[in-house]
């Protein structure tokens, strides 16, 4: 029998079981409704305010500044706030730890520091003095491939923890402070030698943001993410399975070992690309399942899907607020989402240790 089907229960037709499905069903439909909202808002509103029959016009006839500047910057944050945010389902799923995402466990920061590697150690970035002094990356396979490679070892440090010290959930995120920590330094390190506009660049571009997305970033970002989210969701029996206790989704036949490292290999992959293009976002993968777990329960049928649709409302919510906040200026959606990740990180952190 198929792993990802070994604890696929039987529908049951009870009407209680058709209203505890019918309320999760209602709640991803309001979901998506709102994220359609807010993605016609964030194309209408910025330094030109537009209407929405004006946005149509722009998506219809691919062009103006709907379609060539905010449509591939919108459609971005969706993406990539989804994916972070089933990244961080499926981690706290298999690390039995709620704290865990890519950014609190280190893995975004490593990718962070291959990435400048990348950039100043193997020259995959050009300075251009006529382009307000910016770093264009002109090798963005070479700036991904490192920050995986480099964001692996922080996950192979999360991995040994887990499985074979078997140390406690607050272990496991400090190990990932401390991994944080280590290749904050290192990427401190790289930038000693680096030329100022290389690290001007370097450190605005760790902050998080989406303004350098071009319709190329996108579709990478679109063919990486769309086989890794039906892994996720086709999985989704064996995380439930694997959430209930891993000796209890062993004796079901579930490859536990099998589904750990995968899992996180592939949220790897998702967390190195992300930060390679737009740079260090955090708490996405935080906030989102904790707030539909609220709601849906625990059952991934409906936690993964809502967890990628409440992903994309608030990375796409957070890069409209910095881009209108103190219009012109645009400020780094990383610094949005770290004020809304942090006290939640802090609030789940306390109640873990009253507990």
């Amino acid at each position: 029998m198929a792993d990802s089907q070994t604890v696929s229960p039987k529908k049951d037709e009870n009407p209680d079981y058709s209203k505890y499905i019918g309320k999760k069903v209602v709640f991803l439909t309001v979901c998506a409704a709102v994220l359609i909202s807010i993605i016609f808002i964030a194309l209408s509103i910025g330094s030109a305010n537009l209407s929405i029959s004006e946005v149509l016009n722009h998506i219809v006839n691919q062009s103006g500044i709907a379609w060539s500047i905010r449509f591939p910057r919108v459609l971005v944050a969706v993406v990539a706030g989804a994916m972070l945010a089933v990244a961080g389902t499926v981690m706290q799923c298999i690390l039995k730890n709620p704290l865990s995402e890519p950014y609190t466990l280190g893995l975004s920061q490593a990718a962070a520091f291959g990435a400048a590697f990348a950039i100043v150690i193997l020259g995959a970035g050009s300075t251009f003095s006529n382009i307000k002094d910016a770093v264009v990356i002109y090798n963005q396979y070479a700036v991904t491939i490192c920050a995986f490679c480099f964001s692996l070892i922080s996950t192979g440090v999360v991995l040994v923890l887990t499985r074979l010290t078997r140390v406690s959930p607050e272990a496991i995120v400090l190990s990932g402070v401390v991994m944080g920590s280590v290749f904050a330094a290192a990427r401190t390190g790289i930038q000693y030698f680096a030329t100022d506009v290389q690290i001007a660049s370097i450190v605005y571009w760790t902050f998080g943001d989406l303004s350098r997305i071009t319709w190329d970033n996108l579709i990478l970002i679109a063919v990486v993410s769309l086989p890794v989210l039906i892994y996720f969701i086709y999985n989704r029996w064996n995380y439930n399975a694997i959430d209930a206790g891993i000796d209890t989704a062993s004796s079901l036949g579930v490859n536990v070992n099998r589904h750990i490292i995968v899992g996180m290999v592939l949220s790897s992959l998702i967390a190195a690309l992300i930060v390679s293009l737009m740079g260090v976002i955090g708490f996405v993968g935080l906030l989102a399942p904790h707030m539909v777990r609220r709601v849906v329960g625990s059952d991934h049928r409906f936690v993964i899907p809502a967890s990628a649709l409440v992903g994309a409302l608030i990375l796409l919510v957070s890069d409209t607020m910095a881009r209108t906040i103190i219009s012109p200026l645009v400020l780094p959606v990383g610094v949005i989402t770290a004020f809304m990740g942090g006290p939640l990180f802090l609030a789940i952190l306390i109640r873990g240790y009253r507990k």
